[in-house]
């Protein structure tokens, strides 16, 4: 008898036809059953958010270098629900892999990214999730150095039978040629921030719009924190879970007998 293969599920927030998502697929399918369920369009930026004022639909885009291919007309967190209920008709997702996006999300980036939501959704149905990320925004990204530090993750975490079941890592792989990459480090999350600034243009009809731009400052620059390993040539991963209570001010609390 055969030992049945795991059940990975891969999404993004780039969209189906974006390259991180064919090239994590490609590495994914030497660990198990792969399918993909991903946004028909680009969805950065839309963190945990779900649709719900309109009706989602399933496609099915055929077989990609022996996956399939579907998308939904929602968001990535959308995606994975419709993975559970529609295309997987309820059988059990062994591994949730999101990404590889286009683009770092390492500090505050973190609450803000669809990647990152796509694998704590995962995680909430206790798979094991991974959230990846490429610090590169180009569209024809070289991955060649993800796809083998992505490769060895995979292995290591589905091997691994007391994985916690509620957590999700946050990788980021910098922009740097495989042999330069110095290797895996377990970080914290940086005291980084966007610095948010809108450029104003004027349209046709004299109308004012503005494009959001900006760039992340690290405010810390401390060793063991996503940004500042980062910086320094390593593949950062960040355990992350969905439980956002401050344990520490509970006391403090308290104390104030509101």
């Amino acid at each position: 008898m055969t030992e049945e293969r795991p059940l990975i599920l891969i999404t993004n927030d780039d969209g189906y036809q974006a390259k991180g998502i064919r090239e994590l697929a490609d590495v994914a399918r030497g660990f198990g059953e792969v399918v993909v369920v991903a946004p028909e369009q680009h969805y950065s930026g839309a963190s945990h958010s779900v649709t719900m004022g309109a009706p989602l639909c399933v496609k099915y885009h055929g077989k990609i270098n022996g996956v399939d291919y579907y998308t939904v007309n929602g968001t990535p967190v959308d995606c994975v629900k419709m993975a559970k209920f529609v295309v997987c008709h309820g059988r059990k997702i062994d591994m949730v892999l999101s990404g590889i996006n286009h683009g770092a999300n390492a500090a505050i980036s973190v609450i803000y990214s669809g990647t990152v939501a796509a694998a704590i959704e995962g995680s909430l149905d206790k798979c094991k999730s991974i959230g990846i990320s490429y610090c590169d925004l180009a569209d024809d990204a070289d991955f060649t150095a993800s796809k083998y530090f992505v490769g060895k993750l995979i292995k290591k975490v589905l091997d691994d039978d007391n994985y916690p079941s509620n957590i999700t890592l946050n990788v980021n792989i910098p922009k740097l040629p495989l042999d330069e990459i110095k290797g895996f480090k377990v970080v914290s999350q940086a005291r980084g921030f966007w610095s948010a600034e809108f450029e104003e243009n004027v349209d046709p009809t004299g109308q004012k719009f503005y494009w959001l731009s900006g760039k992340m400052e690290d405010h810390e620059k401390k060793p063991g924190s996503c940004l500042f390993e980062l910086a320094n040539g390593y593949v950062t991963i960040q355990p992350v879970h969905c439980d956002m209570t401050a344990y520490e001010y509970i006391g403090k609390l308290k104390k104030l007998e509101l």
